[in-house]
């Protein structure tokens, strides 16, 4: 398996700093099993986009797997994020 470097915006890392303890390991232990582990989605009307959900949280993301690179754009609450 490929090894990817994850990139996290700062929008979306101080979002999940804020967030208690337990739900703050659950976000990052999903998201560094991307790219292709969880419950992934693309995110309509973009190109390359995808979402992931953990629990009533998404993360939205690109990857480039050219340079093996998992970018997280943004983080927040369902109704929040998009």
């Amino acid at each position: 398996m490929k090894k990817y470097t994850f990139v996290i915006a700062r929008l979306a890392r101080k979002f999940i700093e804020k967030q208690p303890k337990k739900q703050r390991d659950r976000i990052f232990t999903a998201i560094f099993k991307l790219p292709h582990e969880g419950d992934i989605d693309t995110l309509s009307g973009y190109v390359g986009v995808y979402r992931l959900r953990v629990g009533s949280y998404r993360i939205i993301y690109t990857v480039q797997d050219d340079i093996l690179t998992v970018e997280v754009i943004d983080a927040g609450n369902r109704g929040d994020v998009y």
